[in-house]
């Protein structure tokens, strides 16, 4: 408590006394102003929030992807339609890389890159990095990886 001993107000109440007064005629405005927003703020806050009762509960809205009475050979061909756009979007976006590839090496031939040399490092990097992302998938699965650790 040494600390509150220390603070006189009576210094901090003088030096707020002397500013007041010099801050010149229009000081009364810029109070008016400060408390209205001040109190509009916290009001605005208060009259939004539900102080006084229980907690609202928050609305659900379920969002219907199909019917309800969609059959269960109606879903598997609705997975085989969606498969098959998947694999059409993957083709397509294999084969414009294959050629954005080819003619970024083009360009590198043209630069006078050695850009065998970096496809088979790339190359080398994509299936170092496949495998890791393989062998965290086969850990995951794993019934190893699904024991209780000790803490």
């Amino acid at each position: 408590m040494s600390f509150m001993r220390k603070i006189n107000p009576t210094g901090a109440i003088s030096d707020f006394r002397n500013v007041f007064r010099d801050a010149g005629p229009s000081r009364w405005r810029y109070v008016i102003l400060a408390g209205l927003c001040t109190f509009g703020t916290f009001g605005v806050m208060a009259i939004t929030q539900n102080w006084t009762g229980e907690r609202r509960l928050p609305e659900i809205t379920y969002i219907n992807s199909w019917p309800e009475d969609r059959t269960e050979a109606e879903t598997k061909a609705f997975i085989a339609a969606n498969q098959k756009q998947k694999e059409a979007r993957a083709k397509a976006e294999a084969e414009a890389n294959a050629e954005a590839q080819k003619l970024w090496m083009a360009v590198g031939r043209a630069s006078g890159m050695d850009v065998d040399t970096i496809k088979q490092q790339a190359d080398a990097d994509a299936a170092a990095a496949k495998a890791k992302v393989d062998a965290a998938d086969r850990a995951a699965v794993s019934p190893a990886a699904k024991t209780p650790v000790a803490h």
